[in-house]
């Protein structure tokens, strides 16, 4: 009887007829769509005496195909079945007292009505529920962005680009946008649970992009409900633009109950590449103290009941917290003290240089190869400029952040060892502390180790690689030779810490 609202299933049993929902999340990177096996896994964290509780009350935030709301319902209609024998009753109470939704546009806000309705407007014919207005409890605002000095004091927003006709979608999300979330319902909520949007475009270059599901979540926490689930971009992690404040609060909330991450985010979303992967958790407001860490990398899961705050970012696998340990054990300074800021050289990207070496002249490495450009005062003052030294590129080898077919990733794309006075563009850093040819060799040699880019990896959360990345590579004694066995050996690391690094990394064999 509760299917036959929602998935029609009077058809022939053995007729394939797929989830329209479940097609709908293989759609679109812009806006992502929960598949509703996510969702329902994301709803079993949750106690489950909440769906036989006629006064629970949810509310998804961020609706867009109603998937939350719908499968929360199939729930409630099947818990609540001895409390409210007749159905109709039944399935009056659900959806006027228990189940509410903020549309993030007007498009989502009927797909969404539709899913749960079963109609477009709840107070027409076709609805399973009659509303006396068009909406029902899941509502639409257009909102305006509030603007100051040019950007929106919400979200970011670049006035230039989002200062809209009135035609347009805004993209102003009404949870966002209020000094006050508790204004829009003027209720509590037992559950807040959401695929919220993840970024807004900026207006910078190379398609900038602001994330802003830190935002979503945050303010959801201003509502102060009982149980909190997002499904997020596990970018936060390690990186991100502007999100090093929501990461601390992240890190050091231990209302966080479980955590559960997916390397690659198409173990999640099929359909999508999402740098760095996703993740989703678990808030409980009556429980504090250390997180079920649940992580799913290439087909295998583990689990780990771990303080989020152990470090100053947030280590994904389970499996290289006893690695780190044991590194860490050494107290020797990290390889981040010896890499350099992005832009070592102040060069940009797009410069190339010369083709053929002129009077005065140096060269310069970008990722077109070697051009040659005049040498100047500023880079002579530069300390770096004299220096033997190690270019390696700003990005990371993995398109998206994702893994090659069998689940490893090679981490590190171009390194190159440049010599005094070589200077390259801003598409690479460079890594110093070394003081000839041969200690820069060596430095190569160890940075394509497995041991070495195991350990960058573990401070990786998109494609994007700076100095902090290198926060748990130790420096080594360069003047001598390095390799794995070598390195495994020196840090006493166990049979399977080394099965599973070498089940995490692949061969280099990349630019030298």
């Amino acid at each position: 009887m509760v299917d036959s609202f929602f998935d029609r299933i009077n058809k022939n049993k053995t007729q394939h007829t797929p989830d329209v929902l479940s097609c709908l999340a293989n759609l679109s990177n812009d806006e992502v769509f929960t598949p509703p096996d996510v969702v329902n896994k994301m709803l079993d964290l949750l106690p489950q005496e909440l769906f036989r509780d006629p006064n629970s009350t949810f509310l998804d935030p961020a609706c867009k195909t109603g998937v939350f709301l719908r499968e929360i319902a199939k729930r409630l209609l099947v818990g609540l079945e001895d409390k409210i024998p007749d159905l109709q009753q039944r399935i009056d109470h659900i959806f006027h007292k228990q189940l509410y939704g903020i549309a993030i546009t007007e498009l989502t806000s009927l797909l969404s009505r539709r899913s749960l309705y079963c109609s477009k407007y709840p107070n027409g014919p076709y609805s399973i529920t009659h509303f006396d207005d068009a909406e029902g409890n899941i509502r639409y605002r257009r909102i305006n962005h509030t603007w100051v000095n040019g950007k929106c004091k919400y979200c970011g927003a670049n006035k230039e680009q989002w200062k809209r006709d009135k035609k347009l979608e805004t993209y102003a999300y009404e949870l966002i946008h209020l000094s006050d979330p508790k204004e829009i319902f003027n209720m509590k909520f037992d559950v807040i649970i959401s695929n919220p949007p993840y970024q807004l475009a900026t207006g910078g270059g190379s398609a900038q992009a602001m994330p802003i599901y830190d935002k979503f979540v945050l303010s959801a926490k201003k509502l102060n409900p009982r149980y909190l689930s997002m499904i997020i971009p596990s970018r936060w992690f390690a990186g991100g633009m502007a999100l090093d404040k929501f990461r601390k609060e992240m890190l050091e909330d231990t209302h966080i109950t479980k955590l559960v991450d997916f390397s690659n985010a198409k173990d999640c979303f099929p359909g999508a590449s999402i740098g760095g992967g996703v993740c989703y958790f678990l808030r409980d407001r009556e429980r504090s103290g250390p997180c079920e860490v649940i992580n799913q990398h290439n087909g295998n899961i583990t689990k780990l009941v771990r303080a989020l705050n152990e470090y100053d970012i947030f280590v994904r696998y389970n499996e290289a917290i006893d690695v780190i340990k044991k590194v860490k054990s050494y107290g020797e300074n990290s390889m981040s003290t010896i890499c350099s800021s992005l832009s070592p050289f102040g060069i940009s990207s797009s410069e190339r240089g010369a083709e053929k070496p002129f009077n005065n002249s140096i060269a310069l490495y970008s990722s077109k190869g070697i051009g040659y450009i005049k040498e100047t005062a500023e880079l002579r003052q530069n300390p770096l400029f004299e220096q033997y030294k190690v270019m390696v590129s700003k990005t990371t080898a993995e398109h998206a952040g994702e893994p090659d077919k069998d689940g490893k990733f090679k981490v590190l794309s171009t390194i190159k060892i440049l010599g005094p006075k070589d200077v390259c563009t801003f598409s690479y850093f460079v890594i110093s502390g070394v003081n000839n040819n041969v200690e820069c060799e060596n430095l190569v040699s160890y940075l394509k180790t497995k041991f070495a880019r195991f350990l960058i990896l573990q401070a990786v959360s998109s494609i994007n690689l700076t100095k902090d990345k290198f926060c748990f590579l130790p420096i080594q004694d360069f003047s001598q030779k390095i390799d794995d066995e070598f390195l495994y050996k020196k840090y006493n690391l166990s049979d399977n810490e080394i099965s599973f690094i070498e089940s995490m990394i692949r061969p280099y064999g990349g630019d030298n």
